[in-house]
C-alpha cells in the first residue's frame, strides 16, 4: 500500500511539475496523523495549478519555471532546499503566478541544501510580469538577465503575479559572470496587482532585491549582508517600498567595488538616457546600518541616470561611507524632482552630499527621522 501511494504521488507530481523524476530515494509516507512526509525533487516546468505540501522535504535540483498559465502555491511552513549551482533557481514567467503564503509563525523558507551553506549557493527567486519598463516607446519589453530567452514587460501596470508573504530567501546570488548573476529576489516588470510583504533576505551574493521596471509595491523587507546593494532598482521602476531595513554585520566584507544601501537608475545601465517611462520610485521608512569593522559603503543612497527618488523618514547609522547621498553619475545624474529626507547617526563620510552636476534635487538632512521600526521584523528571529 505504501508503494502504491508513493507511485500515485509521484505520478501527480510529474503531471503537475513536469519534473525529471520522482526517484527511488523519494520516500513519501503518511504518519499516524495522516501527514505526508518524505523527499520530493523539484525541477522543470509548472503549467497547471500546483500546490506543494508543507510537510514534504522539497529539494530544488535545477530550474523550476512557472510558465504562462501555471500557478505554484506554497503553503505556510514549507521549506525548499536548493542544490548548489547557477541553474538552481525558481522563475515565474509572464502569465505565471506564485502564491507563497507564509505566516509570522510559519514562514516559507527557500534556502541552500549545502551542509555548510554560503552566499551564492543557489539562484534565488525571479518574477517576470507584464508591467511597463523604460524604453524607446511605451510597451517596451526586456530579456531576463540570467536567461535571454525569457521576456518581461508590457503595458499593464496592474499585472498580477501572485503573492509573496512571510518569505525567507537565504544564501542566494549564484553567478555566471560579473554581468550575469542572480539576486536574492529579482522583480522584472512586476505589476502592482502582485502582493509582496514581509520578506527576509540574508546572505545573498548580489543585491538583496532588484526591480527592473514594473510598479510592484513592497512592504516590510529586511536585507542582511548582501554582497552588493541592499535595495536596487532600474529600467523605469515605479513602485513604493515601505519599511525597508538593510544591515551589514560586524564581520561583513564585500567582493563588489561599489556596495550601497540604495542604488537607482532611471534606465537600464544608463545606456538609453532618452527613454520614456524612466524610474520614479518611493521609499517610506528606511534604515541603513553599517556595523562592519572593515567594509566602507560606496554610497548610502545613490540616485543616478535619470532616476527620480522620493525617500522619506530615512535613517543611516554607523560605519564609513564615501558619500551619504550621491546624485551624480558620469552616465547621467538624478532627476531634479528627487526628494530625500535623511538622518545621519555616527557615520564617517567623505561627502555628505555629492552633487557634481548641481542637480536641483531636494535633500534634507535632519535629526528627526527614526527609520523603520525593527518590531515589524520580529517574525524573522533576527537579533538586531
Amino acid at each position: 500500500m505504501k508503494n502504491m501511494k508513493k507511485l500515485f504521488y509521484c505520478m501527480l507530481t510529474l503531471l503537475a511539475l513536469s519534473i525529471y523524476s520522482c526517484s527511488d530515494d523519494d520516500n513519501i509516507v503518511t504518519d499516524g496523523t495522516g501527514t505526508e512526509t518524505g523527499i520530493v525533487n523539484l525541477e522543470g516546468d509548472i503549467s497547471s495549478d500546483t500546490t506543494l505540501i508543507a510537510s514534504i522535504d522539497y529539494r530544488l535540483t535545477g530550474t523550476l519555471s512557472v510558465k504562462d498559465g501555471g500557478v505554484l502555491r506554497i503553503p505556510a511552513g514549507t521549506t525548499i532546499k536548493a542544490e548548489k549551482g547557477f541553474s538552481s533557481y525558481i522563475i515565474v514567467e509572464e502569465g505565471g503566478k506564485i502564491y507563497a503564503n507564509g505566516t509570522a509563525s510559519a514562514p516559507v523558507l527557500m534556502t541552500s541544501s549545502e551542509e555548510n551553506p554560503a552566499p551564492a549557493d543557489w539562484g534565488g527567486l525571479i518574477i517576470n510580469g507584464k508591467a511597463p519598463i523604460s524604453g524607446n516607446t511605451t510597451g517596451t519589453t526586456g530579456l531576463t538577465e540570467i536567461d535571454n530567452n525569457i521576456p518581461y514587460g508590457g503595458t499593464d501596470p496592474h499585472d498580477n503575479s501572485g503573492v509573496l508573504s512571510y518569505v525567507i530567501l537565504n544564501y542566494t546570488g549564484a553567478r555566471n559572470s560579473s554581468e550575469i548573476e542572480h539576486n536574492g529576489l529579482t522583480l522584472d516588470a512586476v505589476g502592482d496587482g502582485t502582493v509582496i510583504n514581509n520578506l527576509y533576505i540574508p546572505n545573498t551574493a548580489d543585491d538583496g532585491v532588484e526591480c527592473f521596471g514594473g510598479c510592484v509595491n513592497i512592504t516590510n523587507i529586511l536585507v542582511v549582508d548582501p554582497d552588493d546593494d541592499m535595495f536596487d532598482n532600474t529600467q523605469g521602476y515605479k513602485g513604493t517600498i515601505t519599511n525597508a531595513y538593510g544591515i551589514w554585520t560586524a564581520n561583513y566584507t564585500s567582493s563588489e567595488g561599489d556596495p550601497r544601501g540604495v542604488e537607482s537608475d532611471g534606465n537600464l545601465d544608463g545606456k538609453t538616457p532618452t527613454d520614456v517611462g524612466q524610474t520614479v520610485f518611493s521609499i517610506n521608512n528606511m534604515t541603513i546600518i553599517n556595523n562592519s569593522t572593515s567594509q566602507t559603503m560606496d554610497d548610502v543612497i545613490k540616485i543616478r541616470r535619470g532616476s527620480t527618488a522620493n525617500i522619506t523618514n530615512a535613517l543611516t547609522k554607523n560605519g564609513t561611507t564615501g558619500s551619504v547621498v550621491n546624485v551624480y553619475d558620469s552616465k547621467g545624474s538624478a532627476n531634479a524632482n528627487t526628494s530625500i529626507s535623511l538622518t545621519i547617526d555616527n557615520v564617517i563620510y567623505t561627502d555628505q552630499y555629492k552633487n557634481t552636476d548641481n542637480v536641483t534635487a531636494t535633500v534634507n538632512f535632519t535629526d528627526e527621522n527614526t527609520g523603520t521600526n525593527e518590531s515589524v521584523f520580529s517574525w524573522t528571529g533576527y537579533n538586531f
